[in-house]
């Protein structure tokens, strides 16, 4: 039987965090759509969401610190910032590394510096399924060897430019269960985002990664921008994402 998919929604805001928190949704993503498509908000914002998550939830606090450059020094002080604030998992765009190899050590000085912090806390690997509209980043496959060799927890694809296209516009199914499966044999989940839509879920369902993220398909006019996130379209995501399959009765 398939392991329920957790939810991930990233508010930019307070007002939103309440949001998301009061629906009940796995994972509060604290994140600035303005910088990027995994833009850092600021501690004191990361610091205020946390408070507002009651403290027998079982929802934890994520935080992204940006589509980063190939500076590792930078990333772990950064990573250090959002664990001291009060994030539970740590994401982080592997935007400059070229390569395998410059990813891994990026990526060990994030680890380092947040689990020498505090051991609990989880650290993401992001690539972009988009890297080819980009200039640098490692080839998406190499992400799960990344996040194993530097110590991370969870390899996470999303989409590096935010616009009409997403996730299933670059990597199809057989690509996302092949990256699936790479992971798993190193013991990483999965997390896959990039502009996912509703009728993306049976696609989802049948990939069954352990996390999915979502901005754009919970705000209002599909704007990550300009929307504020919507209560109603959590639900209605969520009712989708959870919906049980139709089973046929057979008469005899």
């Amino acid at each position: 039987m398939p392991h329920k998919i957790k939810l991930l929604v990233s508010p930019r805001t307070i007002e939103e965090a309440k949001i998301v928190i009061g629906n009940k949704v796995d994972y509060i993503d604290c994140k600035n759509p303005e910088e990027g498509s995994l833009g850092a908000n600021f501690p004191w914002i990361i610091k205020e969401m946390k408070s507002l998550i009651p403290p027998d939830s079982p929802q934890l606090l994520s935080a992204t610190i940006g589509d980063f450059p190939n500076l590792p020094g930078s990333a772990a002080l950064a990573a250090l910032g959002a664990a001291v604030s009060g994030a539970d998992i740590i994401k982080v765009g592997l935007k400059g590394p070229n390569n395998e190899k410059e990813a891994i050590k990026l990526m060990k000085k994030v680890v380092k510096a947040v689990k020498e912090y505090n051991s609990d806390i989880k650290i993401v690997t992001a690539g972009y399924a988009d890297r080819i509209r980009m200039n640098s980043s490692p080839e998406f496959m190499t992400i799960p060897t990344i996040a194993s060799k530097s110590g991370a927890d969870i390899a996470m694809l999303d989409t590096y430019i935010k616009d009409e296209k997403g996730l299933f516009d670059f990597l199809n199914i057989g690509q996302l269960i092949q990256f699936r499966n790479k992971a798993y044999e190193f013991d990483i989940e999965i997390a896959l985002a990039g502009n996912l839509r509703k009728e993306n879920i049976p696609l989802i369902n049948e990939i069954s990664p352990d996390i999915i993220g979502v901005r754009s398909v919970v705000c209002e006019g599909y704007d990550r921008i300009r929307g504020l996130i919507k209560s109603q379209l959590i639900e209605e995501l969520k009712a989708e994402l959870y919906k049980k399959p139709e089973i046929s009765i057979k008469h005899f």
